[in-house]
């Protein structure tokens, strides 16, 4: 079972990174896990020695089957359910993951991060925590840990509280990828910031605010038609001469708020 490069495979091989990943997770005996790409299924066992429930899903084939002959006497047991599929497609209700009652552990294929996030962060059937293996670079990002945001971390950190555990060397996978990785996890998910905004006013204001990276940030809102981009700025405190790296997520909220009220 060789790593097919098509769908981004790099199977974890390190039990010291695994238990990281655990202990990262938090795991409660209660808890239901969904697992994306289990691969050849070392953080599957893990989970299934950790967590009540265990949802997993294979998009490759030949690996489904070989899971499916390996933890025969779970899936009987019924603590592990096994789908052959592609998570972008899965749907979440069919297996009773309602909102804020699961938790997401992976190691996720590289090329499908940035929809991977906007997935399960932005859907109604949300995970209470997520815990993933990424790249390291990507990890950085949504920390900021340059403490410049970007629209990448601010679209992470609407949701929950992004926080990198720890590295992890390429040479902890096989094949071994290009890049290092990082553990990283994003606990108290939830939609709390919408309450009093809607999810779509809010990122329109973002999206409009990061257009042009070195623009002010009046000036990116006014190449983008919206009304009175100072007086929302004046409104929220914040010098129309800001640029848009420099803001909290509590700034994009409160100018999501006056955008809706220049409407």
């Amino acid at each position: 079972m060789r790593a097919k490069k098509s769908l981004g495979q790099h199977f974890l091989t390190s039990q010291h990174v695994l238990k990281k990943i655990i202990t990262a997770a938090n795991l409660r005996p209660s808890d239901t896990v969904l697992e994306i790409g289990p691969g050849k299924g070392i953080l599957t066992k893990a989970l299934l020695q950790t967590a009540a429930r265990v949802v997993a899903v294979e998009k490759d084939a030949v690996l489904a089957a070989y899971l499916a002959d390996i933890f025969s006497h779970q899936i009987s047991d019924k603590q592990l359910t096994l789908v052959s599929g592609d998570i972008l497609d899965f749907d979440l209700s069919l297996y009773k993951l309602t909102p804020g009652t699961y938790k997401v552990v992976a190691n996720i294929p590289y090329y499908i991060t940035g929809v991977f996030f906007r997935r399960f962060l932005s859907s109604a059937t949300y995970p209470e925590s997520m815990t993933l293996l990424v790249q390291k670079e990507v990890a950085e990002r949504i920390i900021a840990k340059t403490g410049k945001e970007s629209l990448f971390s601010i679209s992470v950190k609407a949701y929950g509280t992004p926080k990198q555990v720890g590295v992890v060397r390429a040479g902890n996978f096989s094949p071994p990828p290009k890049v290092d990785s990082a553990i990283l996890t994003i606990t108290d998910i939830s939609k709390s910031q919408f309450n009093d905004i809607d999810e779509q006013s809010f990122f329109t204001v973002l999206h409009a605010g990061f257009a042009h990276k070195r623009k002010q940030l009046a000036t990116n809102f006014g190449l983008a038609h919206m009304l009175a981009p100072e007086k929302m700025c004046t409104h929220c405190t914040i010098p129309p001469s800001v640029r848009a790296e420099d803001l909290s997520v509590r700034h994009w909220i409160c100018l999501a708020q006056a955008y809706r009220d220049t409407k």
